[in-house]
């Protein structure tokens, strides 16, 4: 019997997930038990993955879901977003995106970002300190306000709320989402330059503040959440011992530990014939990015930490600057820094659901 793929579960850093092996050992394509009930379907393939990734039959929208489907977002109908809209719209809305989060962009902004994470690490003090309660939250929402143009006396309202996020609480994520969007206004008062600004000036014309607000809301979500879940990660690994170069590190990382185990829910547009298994429309199907990445018998090449096809992540180039910047900022300014309990006694859990998994607490010593 295969083990429930969205229970929440917490276990040491150096125990095997039993979850991603099974998941492979079943097929190419494993029908499991939905969250919400019924039927879903995983990709555990990278060839079928790709090519899921990149077929319109298989749409973002949760206006195709099953009934009775629980919905983080509204349908693309009702607000549209890069991570609900699909085909022309999406291209639209990601080439108003794309501009300001290019490698290019990014790579300039290098200095800057290894001066924030200088700083808040610096602040952090002396003594034992927990990187995944004082830092691992606060470095990227710094990061993305700073970049952004939104004042940074509002990190503590965009810290709460990105943590509010994930409070099961009825109602609780729609008042986290409300205040992320509030606070991205802030980003956009007369004066204000950033990319913010350049985001309102790429989009069409005719878009609403309330739409500007929430693609804006999106991009400070999303991109917390990528870094916070893998700095964890990235710094006990680097505290443990590897000496490799800050790119192979920050890569490495990110492919045994993506931040998101799988892809977003995608819901079939019309029945599909996938692995010689009849999908019927409306079918919720994920692909297993942590178990494809980790996969013993995968070739070498690009992994699917980032997805692949029209949705890629926008924000790829800056959560692996971000990551870089920690790597490189640790090993120059805090040479002395160590763990303050052993490796294997890192605790890391998995939120459930299509949530990441984090590491419960990571205390370091960062200099004596």
């Amino acid at each position: 019997m295969l083990p429930d793929p969205f229970a929440a579960t917490t276990r040491g850093i150096t125990e095997p997930d039993p979850v991603r092996p099974a998941l492979r050992a079943a097929g190419p394509l494993v029908e499991v038990a939905a969250p919400d009930g019924g039927s879903a379907w995983i990709v555990t393939e990278e060839k079928l993955a790709r090519e899921v990734l990149a077929d319109p039959r298989f749409a973002k929208d949760p206006a195709f879901a099953p009934e009775g489907w629980t919905r983080f977002e509204q349908t693309a109908a009702e607000q549209p977003s890069l991570t609900t809209l699909d085909g022309p719209d999406h291209a639209l809305l990601r080439r108003a995106h794309a501009p300001l989060l290019s490698a290019k962009r990014i790579q300039a902004q290098s200095d800057r970002i290894h001066r924030i994470a200088r700083t808040l690490l610096t602040d952090l003090g002396d003594g034992t300190v927990d990187l995944m309660d004082g830092f691992s939250t606060r470095f990227p929402l710094t990061v993305l306000l700073d970049l952004l143009g939104i004042p940074l006396h509002l990190l503590d309202v965009a810290v709460d709320a990105c943590r509010r996020m994930s409070d099961p609480e009825p109602g609780a994520q729609g008042k986290a989402i409300a205040a992320i969007a509030d606070l991205a206004a802030a980003g956009l008062t007369p004066n204000r330059t950033g990319l913010a600004t350049e985001l309102r000036d790429n989009l069409p014309p005719e878009t609403s503040e309330e739409d500007l607000r929430y693609h804006l809301f999106a991009l400070i979500f999303a991109g917390q959440l990528t870094t916070d879940a893998s700095i964890g990660f990235l710094v006990s690994r680097l505290l443990n011992g590897d000496t490799t170069p800050e790119g192979h590190l920050v890569r490495e990382t990110l492919r045994v530990h993506p931040p998101a185990p799988f892809t977003l829910w995608r819901f079939t547009t019309t029945e599909v014939v996938l692995a010689g298994m009849r999908l019927p429309a409306g079918a919720p199907v994920l692909v297993d990015i942590q178990g494809i990445n980790t996969d013993p018998a995968r070739e070498p090449g690009p992994d699917l930490t980032f997805g692949a096809g029209p949705h890629f992540c926008v924000g790829a180039q800056l959560a692996q600057l971000e990551l870089r910047a920690v790597a490189s900022v640790l090993r120059t300014d805090f040479p002395e820094a160590r763990l303050a309990v052993p490796y294997s006694e890192l605790r890391q859990t998995f939120l459930g659901g299509i949530q990441g998994t984090r590491l419960t607490s990571l205390p370091v010593v960062l200099h004596e």
